[in-house]
């Protein structure tokens, strides 16, 4: 088993107007900026795209009714990585919680390296949902 954090942010937006403004697979490249730099593109069942760092593939979990954003990532050469996302009612508003694995290489640094990359992630989403 992996050691993990959950990771959340709250948004001042009803969770079903965060969800479908946000659930597409080109929706994140918005904000999650992991993805973002790979420009992303459509292949089949998943999307592709190359980085600093190489290749990968993501696949993503299809629309659905309980706000689950789940994705796995496989990077070239790598371990695939997966990435519990839900954006779930907290109130009027939204809770967006993303669970992060430790991967089996990473030390302290990378860890939270990790954590700080995540949480300004999910501050740039709260920041793009908000706006509306």
């Amino acid at each position: 088993m992996l050691p993990a954090i959950v990771l959340s942010v709250t948004i001042d937006r009803p969770w079903r107007e965060v969800y479908e403004a946000f659930w597409r697979p080109a929706d994140f490249q918005r904000w999650a900026s992991g993805l973002s730099e790979f420009a992303l593109r459509q292949d089949g069942g998943s999307w592709v795209g190359e980085g600093a760092e190489g290749g990968m593939r993501v696949y993503f979990t299809p629309h659905n009714a309980f706000g689950v954003m789940d994705h796995r990532v496989i990077p070239d050469g790598m371990a695939e990585v997966h990435v519990p996302l839900r954006v779930i009612a907290n109130g009027a508003g939204a809770e967006v919680q993303l669970t992060l694995f430790r991967q089996p290489d990473m030390d302290d640094e990378a860890f939270a390296r990790d954590r700080r990359w995540i949480r300004s992630d999910l501050a740039r989403l709260k920041a793009l949902a908000e706006r509306g």
